[in-house]
């Protein structure tokens, strides 16, 4: 085998053990989700109805040291109310977490106001 070849060889296993070391699979109860992703800002969203009573979620185990419980919500999508699930998150130095929440306007409609990472 030349030098070559033993190179690209090498080459490959590095990466391809360098891309499996970043898989973890840890284990959660069930239904429980963690997102990494941004949320949406929401805070544009005005209907007619109120939200119902928030859930009372079960807040599992945190998955890294550091990590932040964001509570879930009532959103808007599809023309009706639908729960978005609490989550994890990376707190952020000097900055504090503001959940999102509907308010009632004077004409009786509701406004979500988007929650967020805020100093």
């Amino acid at each position: 085998m030349n030098s070559s070849a033993l190179f690209r060889i090498t080459a490959v296993c590095a990466a391809t053990a360098m891309a499996l070391s970043a898989c973890v699979v840890a284990p959660y109860p069930q239904g429980q989700v963690v997102y990494t992703q941004p949320v949406l800002d929401e805070s544009d969203i005005t209907v007619g109805s109120a939200p119902p009573e928030p859930y009372v979620e079960v807040i599992p185990a945190a998955p890294f040291l550091g990590a932040i419980w964001i509570s879930g919500y009532w959103g808007w999508s599809q023309g009706r109310h639908q729960w978005i699930p609490g989550r994890y998150e990376r707190g952020r130095p000097g900055y504090r977490w503001e959940p999102h929440h509907w308010v009632q306007g004077q004409r009786g409609n509701w406004h979500l106001r988007g929650g967020g990472w805020r100093r």
